[in-house]
C-alpha cells in the first residue's frame, strides 16, 4: 500500500518538475503568504516585548504624581482662578510622608526632583540631568548596580552629597579610572560617587510623562541633599503673603511673609511623587483614596495630576494587540488567495491531463490513486512556497529591523503556524479538484480531444 501511494507521489513530482514555471508562479501566493504572516508576527513579538520592557522600566504597580504648573495666568479658566485664590503649598515631602503613612499596601514611596545643570570633573564639563530621589527609587524602577552600593536612608535623612551615576556618566568621566570615592561637582555642591548603574539600551524617551527615565545620562542623589544643597523652590518661589512649613529631611524650614514678584512659576518643592504598591488589584482604589487625600491636603487646589504608568502601557499593548491582529488578518488574506490560486491551477491542470487520467483509471489505477496524485501535487507546491515563505519571512523580518529600526522577533510557534497553514490550504484547496479527477469516467476521458 505504502509503495503504491509512493508511486503516486512520484508521479505528482514528476508532473511539478515538467511544469516548473506553472508551479513557481502557483505557489507565489503561498510564498508571499508566508512571509507575510512571519514577518507580520514578528513585529507584533518586537512591540510586545519592548511593552513588557517599558512596564519593568516604570515599575511595577506604580502610581505616579507630578505638579500641574500655570504657565500663563491670562489662559486660566475661571474655575483655575478660582482655585488659585486659595493657597496651596504644591507637591511636597510632606506629601509623600503623608501618603506613606496613612494609605495602606504602599510598597515603595520616592519623592524625586530633577534639575539639568553641567557636571565638572577634572576639567571635563557635562551637561546632566541630576535627579534627588529616595532609597526606594531603586527598587521602583529595578535599577542593578555595576558595582559600588546605593545610598542608604540614613544618607537620604540627613542630606549627605553622594551620588549614584549612570554608565554613560562613568564613561564620560571615569573610563580610565575608577569612579568610586571620586567627587564630581554638580552646580556649586561636590558629590561623592559611591555606585555605577548598569547600562540599558532600552529608548524610553516617549514614555517619559509616565514616569520612565533614561537613566544611563542621570545622577542620582538623595532628595534632601538636593533641597537643602542645591535648590528648593518651595522656599524660593512663595507667594507674597503666604506662610507655610516646609518639611526636609526631618526638620522643618517656616517661610514667613515675603515678596516674590520675580518668583518662578513653579512652587512645587518635588517634581514627582511615585507609589508603588503592593498588589495590581489595589491600583484604582488607591488612586480615588489618593486623589481624596491631595485634595484636602492641598486646600481644594488641584495642582497636581496621578497617573497610572502600568495601565497606560498596557493600553497601548491593548492597541498594538489589535493592530497586529489586523496585519496578521490581511496576511492570512494572502494565503487564502495562495489557496484559491492552487485550486484554480489543479482545476485546469485536471482539465490538461483528462487522457492521463483516463489512461490510469484504464490500466487499473484507484480512485484513490487518482485522488492521492493530484492532492500530493498540490501539497508538495504548497510546502515547498511554505519553505520559502519561510526563509523569505525571516529575511524580511530582518531586514525590518535593519533598516526601518523596528524590534522583530521571529518566534519557532510563528514560524510553526505558518507553515502548518500553507501545508493546510494544500490539502483543503487541493481535495476538490483531486476529487474531481478522480470521478471522471475513464472511457469519456479517452474519447476526450
Amino acid at each position: 500500500m505504502l509503495q503504491r501511494y509512493m508511486h503516486d507521489i512520484i508521479i505528482a513530482l514528476e508532473a511539478i518538475m515538467s511544469n516548473k514555471l506553472k508551479s513557481m508562479l502557483t505557489a507565489l501566493g503561498i510564498i508571499f503568504g508566508v512571509a507575510a504572516v512571519i514577518s507580520m508576527l514578528a513585529i507584533g513579538n518586537g512591540a510586545q516585548q519592548e511593552i513588557l520592557e517599558q512596564i519593568k522600566m516604570v515599575g511595577v504597580n506604580n502610581i505616579v504624581v507630578v505638579p500641574v504648573l500655570a504657565n500663563d495666568k491670562e489662559e486660566a479658566s475661571s474655575e483655575g482662578e478660582a482655585q488659585a485664590k486659595k493657597f496651596s503649598p504644591g507637591l511636597t515631602l510632606a506629601d509623600a510622608d503623608a501618603i506613606k503613612s496613612v494609605i495602606p499596601g504602599v510598597e515603595n514611596i520616592s519623592p524625586e526632583v530633577s534639575y539639568n545643570s553641567v557636571l565638572l570633573y577634572g576639567g571635563v564639563r557635562y551637561p546632566a540631568k541630576v535627579q534627588g530621589v529616595s532609597v526606594d527609587y531603586f527598587k521602583l524602577y529595578n535599577l542593578p548596580l555595576e558595582y559600588g552600593v546605593y545610598f542608604n536612608a540614613e544618607q537620604d535623612k540627613y542630606g549627605v552629597p553622594v551620588c549614584v551615576i549612570g554608565s554613560n556618566v562613568r564613561t564620560k568621566f571615569f573610563n580610565e579610572v575608577d569612579p568610586l570615592g571620586k567627587f564630581i561637582k554638580f552646580g556649586n555642591i561636590w558629590l561623592k560617587v559611591i555606585g555605577v548603574l548598569k547600562k540599558t539600551d532600552i529608548t524610553v524617551s516617549s514614555f517619559d510623562n509616565a514616569g520612565v527615565n533614561v537613566y544611563n545620562d542621570n545622577i542620582f542623589v538623595p532628595v534632601t541633599t538636593v533641597l537643602l544643597r542645591y535648590k528648593n523652590r518651595a522656599v524660593l518661589n512663595k507667594p507674597s503673603g503666604s506662610s507655610s512649613a516646609i518639611f526636609v529631611g526631618g526638620g522643618s524650614i517656616v517661610v514667613r511673609s515675603g515678596t516674590a514678584s520675580n518668583a518662578e512659576t513653579n512652587y512645587h518643592q518635588l517634581d514627582r511623587i511615585i507609589v508603588q504598591m503592593e498588589a495590581t488589584e489595589a491600583l484604582n482604589s488607591t488612586t480615588e483614596v489618593l486623589s481624596r487625600m491631595m485634595i484636602r491636603r492641598h486646600q481644594g487646589v488641584k495642582d497636581y495630576e496621578i497617573t497610572v504608568p502600568e495601565m497606560l502601557l498596557k493600553q497601548q499593548q491593548r492597541t498594538k494587540d489589535i493592530f497586529n491582529i489586523v496585519l496578521g488578518a490581511i496576511a492570512g488574506i494572502s494565503l487564502l488567495v495562495g489557496g484559491i490560486g492552487i485550486m484554480n491551477i489543479m482545476f485546469a491542470s485536471v482539465m490538461e491531463r483528462i487522457k492521463e487520467i483516463g489512461t490510469r483509471l484504464a490500466i487499473g489505477a484507484k480512485k484513490s490513486d487518482i485522488v492521492a496524485q493530484f492532492l500530493s501535487e498540490a501539497i508538495l507546491i504548497s510546502v515547498s512556497g511554505g519553505l520559502i515563505g519561510v526563509v523569505l519571512g525571516v529575511l524580511l523580518s530582518y531586514l525590518i529591523t535593519s533598516i526601518f529600526e523596528i524590534k522583530t522577533i521571529v518566534s519557532v510557534i510563528s514560524v510553526i503556524l505558518a507553515f502548518g497553514i500553507s501545508a493546510a490550504v494544500g490539502v483543503i484547496f487541493g481535495y476538490a479538484p483531486a476529487k474531481k479527477a478522480s470521478e471522471r469516467d475513464p472511457i469519456e476521458s479517452l474519447r476526450y480531444e
